[in-house]
């Protein structure tokens, strides 16, 4: 039986940069060197007016070609993971089909999970590769959350990055991504929600879980979120480990997605784990939702920390509440 296999992977992100210092001189009443310390995040990029999450992953895309010599037509199928589509139809992934050039027997689809996306879509690949389907398939991430946030907003604008990452996934004959599982609860939907734009009326539209203190589209619950986190990943990546007949300590990297630098050292506390094998890596990119894990992988290669037979964990987790993990042999 075919498997599937994290091949390279390319990263874009928009041209603007926004800084803490920035923020600072614009908004003198905001403590944005404590957010900071919270957050760890001290610049974010963020999308021109024009430029939308299909742009973002064209770019990546076409990067990844160029780097590794790909031909376009040898994808047999594009997923695409946004909550930040261009239209609410056509499908973003067709649209991005056709402004690479891929084959029009390409399949192509987007998938809307955010923070857990990444994941997902290495499980949909997998199934694809398993049946026979498809033996290449390019898996993108692309957000741009910031056209969901207003200016004034002092929680939101500190965190999230625009960004995109192209992953290759390749059909290989020794399995290397493994003992996926996924976790779901919609009572959560209320902690990070976008409520207009989608075809429910705003009189039935779910509200936010507290007061909404800033006029963003995106609303967001922190402390709920956080205490979800903890209560749901540690046991999540105990359960895999353990089904897998591994201990933690047999663990290389546990690779999460990262959302802010003070949930992340939750986890590592949870997990008994430092910052070596629990990277945080958001001082220079914040966070990009989807594209957080798929980013981490390639920083860690370029530093040549992921070498090959590393065990490794993947997890995702946020928006729905949705989260995912699996083990991965680099």
């Amino acid at each position: 039986m075919p498997h599937s296999q994290i091949g390279p992977i390319a990263v874009h992100f928009p041209e603007r940069v926004e800084t803490n210092d920035q923020l600072q001189a614009e908004n003198p009443d905001w403590d944005v060197a404590l957010i900071a310390e919270k957050t760890g995040i001290s610049l974010r990029h963020i999308a021109a007016s024009n430029e939308t999450a299909s742009d973002l992953a064209l770019k990546a895309c076409q990067k990844l070609f160029a780097e590794q010599n790909i031909d376009p037509k040898s994808i047999d199928f594009l997923m695409l993971c946004t909550q930040t589509p261009d239209y609410p139809l056509p499908t973003t992934a067709c649209l991005l089909q056709d402004r690479l050039g891929l084959s029009t027997h390409c399949g192509a689809l987007d998938f809307n999970l955010g923070c857990s996306g990444f994941v997902y879509g290495l499980s949909l690949a997998q199934g694809l590769m398993a049946s026979g389907q498809c033996k290449r398939i390019l898996l993108v991430t692309a957000e741009t959350y910031s056209k969901y946030i207003s200016q004034d907003d002092r929680s939101l604008r500190t965190i999230f990055s625009d960004g995109a990452a192209a992953t290759l996934i390749d059909a290989c004959d020794v399995p290397t991504l493994s003992r996926f599982e996924f976790g779901t609860d919609g009572s959560g939907a209320d902690t990070l929600i976008v409520n207009d734009g989608g075809a429910r009326c705003k009189d039935e539209a779910i509200s936010p879980r507290h007061r909404k203190r800033w006029s963003s589209r995106l609303y967001m619950d922190g402390p709920s979120l956080m205490s979800f986190t903890i209560g749901a990943i540690p046991q999540l990546v105990r359960d895999m480990v353990g089904k897998a007949n591994l201990q933690l300590s047999d663990v290389n990297y546990f690779l999460m997605h990262q959302a802010t630098r003070k949930m992340l050292e939750h986890l590592q506390t949870a997990l008994s784990v430092d910052d070596e094998r629990l990277p945080i890596r958001l001082t220079d990119r914040g966070n990009t939702v989807s594209s957080t894990l798929p980013i981490l992988i390639h920083d860690l290669r370029n530093e040549g920390k992921l070498t090959p037979g590393n065990q490794n964990v993947l997890v995702g987790f946020g928006v729905g509440w949705s989260w995912a993990g699996c083990l991965w042999k680099s």
